[in-house]
């Protein structure tokens, strides 16, 4: 399982590895991705087995172009071309009618799928130039912390991929946004667009799509948990006594008498502090103690997103 660096080399051994039905880990703005041909159900039932996950849970789709949505996607409704012409390439999901030639392995079945168009240079340049749209959920065991950086995709998937292209750490730090065009705009999933900005664009989002409706990645109760138990309490609350051999996950300020404390933003900036969310969670997981107690963070902005990662990850315990 080779680390190489995002050079016009490593690229083009991406995409033959990629186009003979490889696991190629990608960096993208958001999360690393872990990548197969879309239209290889072979190698996307690998990505499946790789990470553990249940087949029930729908892959995004990454394109470089237009060209390619319209590989995947039947119909791209008015509201969604203007979130495209807003947002993209960038972290922003979009729910599309599916075209009928996309496996149902990689939609889990549905009649939708989830579609992105990523702005990192690596990713994009593995999209041109294999010029096929890719299934790429993030390259991490199902449930587990999502990977920023190369190294975390080495310690938790060793030499079961074929390759990963290291991209530095990821700008964003946290997934895509994911909304649902059809029959209403919807919020699946926050993410690192927040969505004030999805509504300035385009008016008010539903925040409880109707029953029966598009299904997203990400939106199972536990999910992007670390292996220490996480709760999502304010730590100036917690007892001294029972800080020690704990450790604290906050916002912008660090806690006495915690065993180690992780400080997402000090400057209060709540786009720093998701960029960095899941780099401190990592780094607070490999110490082995005992909790982690998460400062919980406003439910606005990029603020919406943190808290839905932190009640997943909080779910798992």
């Amino acid at each position: 399982m080779p680390i190489l660096p995002g050079t016009p080399e490593s690229v083009a051994r991406a995409v033959a590895l990629l186009r003979s039905g490889g696991a190629v880990v990608l960096p993208t703005e958001t999360v690393y991705g872990l990548a197969a041909l879309v239209w290889d159900t072979a190698a996307v039932a690998r990505i499946f087995e790789l990470k553990a996950r249940p087949t029930f849970d729908p892959l995004i789709v990454h394109v470089a172009d237009l060209a390619g949505l319209e590989r995947v996607a039947a119909h791209v409704p008015k509201v969604a071309e203007t979130l495209i012409a807003r947002f993209w390439p960038g972290p922003l999901t979009l729910v599309l009618r599916k075209r009928r030639s996309v496996p149902g392995l990689v939609t889990a079945g549905l009649d939708t799928v989830a579609v992105r168009m990523p702005s990192h240079p690596t990713a994009r340049a593995v999209l041109r130039g294999i010029g096929e749209p890719l299934a790429a959920p993030s390259a991490n065991p199902f449930g587990a912390l999502s990977p920023t950086r190369a190294a975390h995709v080495a310690q938790a998937l060793g030499t079961k991929v074929d390759l990963i292209l290291d991209g530095g750490p990821a700008q964003y730090g946290i997934e895509s946004t994911i909304v649902a065009v059809e029959p209403e705009p919807a919020l699946l999933r926050p993410g690192a667009v927040a969505v004030e900005e999805i509504e300035a664009a385009i008016g008010p989002l539903a925040r409880q799509p109707r029953p029966g409706g598009a299904m997203a990645p990400g939106r199972l109760p536990v999910h992007y948990a670390p292996r220490t138990p996480l709760r999502v309490i304010d730590p100036a609350r917690v007892p001294l006594a029972e800080r020690a051999g704990a450790a604290a996950l906050s916002f912008r300020e660090p806690f006495e008498g915690y065993a180690a404390t992780r400080v997402l933003s000090r400057r209060g900036e709540l786009r720093e502090a998701a960029a960095a969310l899941f780099e401190a969670l990592h780094a607070l997981d490999a110490l082995g103690l005992a909790r982690i107690d998460a400062q919980p963070f406003p439910d606005r902005g990029l603020g919406l997103a943190i808290m839905d990662r932190l009640r997943r990850a909080a779910a798992a315990h």
